[in-house]
């Protein structure tokens, strides 16, 4: 149908009720580019329409080294495209009506550079989703305000946002080539035997708790490496780069409050994904199986063996099928660790302002006080080693415990943002003031438990819908008739990642959980999925809404679920 007919209808509905707005669905052609009304609301408080632009690559003219040469140019063009659709998409949005009417829009970025279901591109089409609140007074239907959106206002945007001819090429440029050298290093990390690289020049305190962006070059501290810890790679694009390579093994961030050693740590845990230019993390390349590991009060822990951290309770209660509602610090901080190896995870990162005290140490004194046979925690300096067997490494904040000295490869010291090799020194202290503590984790490091689902656990049902999925910001996803409280997973950093995660709960369930596969089984199955036939495969109908996540968050989800039961 052609554009034309589309305000025609729209004229003609002119204050009818809003449910008439459905009568538009379906697909209109434009001079330069396809629209779908893919979904209509049906109230102007509900959710927004949802619609999708297809503009044909002989009108687009992005040139093909842009996105066809590897997967990351084609993320980075994806998200660049998002920015700026969003970015003009807000110059005309305007409130117009009641409700949403008048809202244009498209997902929220934020400072990282994802993969995001609403931007798509090959060398036919560009097609971007986005969202449009359809124009009501009440809830009698705007016909007039809703065909200037449509047929004025998405033009507009259109032309703007995804005509190559209208863009920043060397903008555009620069993100595509920087997050292509991002993915190339993070592919060289493992064959350099390092955990993460942080290259010199990179800024990274943010601006507040609530701000992501980086502080200004005046307020900032450019990031250094010690020489002794610096490497150097060359990138496809920008050729040299030099910073601090985080070999394998125990790593140690020490220094006083206030210093960056909290601050050097939150980068490297963002260090699994790609970041903007001028973000001043672009280069702050992690493990893409690092993990964060923090104590967690209060959460529920289903069918885990947490035997390595914790056993021998009173009255005899096993630990190696470990289920709680109400997980201690410790317990919940021994089956996040426990939870994360089954998954996959090969790097730890902890830090000890989130940690449980004892957890971490227990030192000298307090062995001679209470006998080992009296204390069912093992604790996590006593592990730290055998972890390491399992090619698992960790990386530690501590500035309370100098027992950490004796079972570290190396220490980073944070002064005044400051980096500093402090290896030597951590060593001969040491020596010369041995704790005289005895070890207590035994020579290996103990079973992995890999758990089998029970599909019947997860019901993503809620009265007389099927399926019922919402997500608050990045911490909450109501499942069905469940809150799964993912706060305490400090990785998500898009609330389209949980949307998607939610999603992938109910595909791996529908799919792949038999009461056979184990828990690892299924997240293979569903990230390869997800590899091989894109976001979308996690839905019945394409969304504009939904991010990458990593096979850890997705686990960290499950493992959240109060009604989740496995067998073994």
């Amino acid at each position: 149908m052609q554009y034309q007919q589309l305000r025609q209808q729209l004229n003609q509905l002119e204050g009818r009720s809003y449910k008439a707005y459905k009568d538009i669905q379906g697909r209109y052609e434009f001079p330069d580019f396809t629209l779908s009304i893919d979904y209509v609301q049906g109230d102007p408080f509900a959710s927004p329409s949802k619609l999708s632009v297809r503009v044909p690559q002989s009108v687009a003219g992005f040139p093909g080294e842009l996105y066809d040469y590897c997967t990351s140019r084609n993320i980075a063009l994806g998200d660049y495209l998002t920015r700026e659709f969003s970015q003009a998409a807000r110059q005309v949005s305007t409130r117009r009506g009641t409700g949403k009417s008048g809202q244009i829009a498209i997902a929220r970025v934020t400072q990282e550079v994802l993969e995001r279901s609403c931007a798509s591109i090959n060398s036919d089409w560009v097609e971007i989703r986005f969202t449009v609140g359809l124009p009501a007074q009440g809830r009698r239907i705007l016909g007039h305000l809703a065909g200037e959106m449509l047929c004025d206002d998405i033009p507009r945007i259109v032309e703007k946002a995804l005509f190559y001819r209208n863009l920043n090429e060397s903008k555009i440029r620069n993100q595509v080539e920087t997050i292509e050298d991002a993915d190339w290093l993070r592919d060289r990390l493992k064959e350099q035997n390092l955990i993460a690289f942080i290259a010199n020049g990179a800024i990274l305190p943010r601006r507040s708790g609530v701000d992501d962006r980086p502080l200004t070059a005046t307020e900032a501290i450019p990031f250094v490496s010690p020489k002794s810890l610096q490497v150097e790679f060359h990138c496809p694009n920008r050729g040299q780069i030099i910073g601090m390579g985080i070999p394998t093994g125990i790593t140690l961030i020490v220094g006083g409050g206030y210093h960056g050693k909290s601050t050097l740590l939150r980068a490297i845990e963002l260090g699994v994904y790609n970041h903007i230019p001028g973000d001043g993390r672009e280069f702050v390349i992690t493990d893409p199986g690092a993990m964060k590991i923090r104590a967690e009060d209060g959460r529920s822990v289903v069918g885990v063996d947490i035997s390595p951290f914790i056993n021998h309770l009173p009255q005899g209660r096993s630990t190696q099928q470990f289920s709680t509602a109400n997980a201690s610090g410790s317990t919940s901080q021994a089956a996040n660790i426990m939870e994360a190896l089954e998954a996959g995870t090969t790097v730890l990162l902890v830090d000890e302002d989130t940690a449980a005290t004892n957890f971490m140490i227990r030192d000298r004194r307090m062995q001679a006080l209470i006998a080992k046979e009296k204390e069912p925690i093992t604790p996590f300096i006593d592990k730290i080693k055998s972890l390491t067997t399992l090619g698992v490494s960790t990386l530690l904040v501590m500035g309370g415990s100098g027992d950490y000295f004796d079972v570290a490869d190396r220490a980073v010291a944070m002064d005044n943002f400051v980096a500093y090799d402090v290896t030597d020194r951590a060593k001969a202290i040491a020596a010369e003031y041995a704790t005289g503590r005895q070890s207590e984790g035994g020579e290996d490091f103990g079973a992995i438990a890999h758990r089998i689902p029970i599909p019947n656990s997860l019901d993503p049902s809620s009265g007389k819908r099927d399926v019922r999925l919402k997500v608050r910001d990045v911490d909450q996803v109501r499942f069905g008739m469940e809150d799964i409280d993912l706060t305490a997973v400090e990785q998500i950093v898009d609330p389209g990642q949980l949307r998607a995660i939610a999603a992938a709960m109910v595909y791996g369930k529908d799919r792949y959980m038999d009461g056979r596969r184990s828990l690892r089984e299924i997240l293979d199955q569903v990230m390869a999925d997800i590899d091989q036939q894109g976001l979308d495969v996690l839905t019945r109908f394409p969304e504009g809404d939904l991010v990458r996540f990593r096979p850890l968050e997705l686990a960290a989800a499950l493992n959240r679920l109060r009604t989740l039961q496995v067998r073994f």
